[in-house]
């Protein structure tokens, strides 16, 4: 069995995909994705320095626009549209593996993305998935990669998760899992479990982990290698899944134009099947591509980059990174902060700050920081390709 579960790199192998016949793109995100922008407050009240910052923003807020801050309400959506995602996941296991793609789109708490796409044609056969943001003690949420609802059932499900997340109790949530796991063609990933996303602090986040584990570790069938978190994290999550004798499974997390930076690699014909593979034959091999090799802080740069660059070749509300945001109104009423400007123009302050991180992902400056932040040690480590 152990033979089954392997990790590779198409940089190292370039011909790890040549006995399979699908490539697999799980977790990756759309437009239609409500990205928090709550951290941003946590970093204000976590970093001194930070403080005076955000209080002048919400001084200038509400004198100017009589608008407060509201970080918790605020949010941003990733540019692409799901068929754009779904063409850009498509694409990159096509024409760089030469293998039939199967993608599974995971967006924050809705199935919108999947269910769009399956009146496309090319795309009828997606899953119904989803990324669920699951509250798990006072401060935290774990989330959790839900692939392949049934299809009369998806609308249930994602009703049964927004009760449970406005009404948040662990031994409920354990009975969720429990019945997800009795559906035989549903697959349960515990996305990028070692990433204190929440900022609890690492010790408070890995007892929280082990916890959560303790309760739910039969009703999750992988953990997840999160291919936009960076090497030791990776190297943890593979020890944990040694510990808890789980499956290690790929999960691109992309946000922005990117293509996920692994895939799994199957030979499965349909996503149903490739459950199957997992779930009940314990296969998985993990396949990291070639831009996960980058330097991680320039690829976190290049996503961030992504999430604030024009589009004018989109489709309208996806073309202006300030259509992408969105922040209550003096109402109350949740809209782009395009439209809460004079005119339509950002605040001089804000364009200021956002040509300045632009300029960082200029070529001369971009260049200097892939050297700065080469991270050639860990590439000659990596995370084994033994079988785990």
């Amino acid at each position: 069995m152990t033979a089954l579960r392997r990790i590779s790199y198409q940089w190292k192998d370039p011909q790890a995909g040549e006995n399979y016949s699908t490539g697999v793109s799980l977790h990756s995100h759309t437009n239609q994705s409500k990205e928090t922008l709550d951290f941003i407050a946590n970093l204000g009240a976590q970093y001194r320095l930070l403080r005076p910052v955000f209080s002048e923003a919400d001084r200038r807020s509400r004198e100017r626009h009589h608008i407060p801050l509201n970080y918790a309400a605020a949010y941003w959506t990733p540019p692409l549209t799901p068929r754009l995602a779904f063409d850009l996941e498509s694409g990159q296991i096509q024409e760089k593996l030469g293998l039939t793609p199967l993608v599974s789109i995971t967006d924050h708490d809705n199935i919108n993305a999947p269910m769009l796409l399956r009146t496309v044609a090319s795309a009828r056969h997606i899953p119904v998935s989803v990324e669920w943001s699951a509250p798990y003690g006072s401060d935290q949420a774990f989330h959790l990669g839900i692939h392949n609802l049934p299809s009369e059932s998806g609308t249930i499900w994602m009703k049964a998760f927004e009760e449970y997340t406005a009404h948040p109790d662990e031994a409920t949530l354990t009975e969720i899992l429990a019945v997800l796991h009795a559906l035989p063609n549903v697959l349960i990933v515990f996305n990028h479990p070692m990433w204190d996303l929440y900022m609890i602090g690492e010790a408070k986040h890995k007892l929280r982990v082990q916890d959560f584990m303790a309760k739910n570790h039969e009703f999750i069938h992988a953990l997840e290698l999160n291919g936009l978190r960076h090497w030791e994290e990776n190297r943890t999550v593979k020890k944990m899944a040694q510990q808890w004798n789980k499956l290690l499974i790929s999960g691109g997390d992309r946000h922005g134009i990117e293509p996920n930076a692994n895939v799994n690699l199957s030979n499965a014909s349909s996503f149903t099947e490739f459950v199957h593979e997992v779930r009940y034959e314990g296969r998985s091999h993990v396949l990291f591509m070639p831009q996960y090799a980058e330097p991680w802080k320039h690829r976190i740069l290049a996503s961030t980059l992504d999430a604030i660059r024009d589009y004018p070749e989109f489709p309208q509300g996806s073309r202006f990174w300030d259509e992408r945001v969105f922040h209550p109104d003096h109402n109350g009423v949740i809209r782009p902060v395009r439209e809460l400007w004079p005119n339509h123009h950002a605040p001089y302050s804000i364009s200021l700050v956002i040509k300045a991180v632009r300029l960082m992902g200029s070529r001369p400056v971009a260049g200097g920081l892939r050297v700065a932040w080469s991270e050639s040690r860990e590439l000659q480590f990596a995370l084994g390709e033994e079988a785990v």
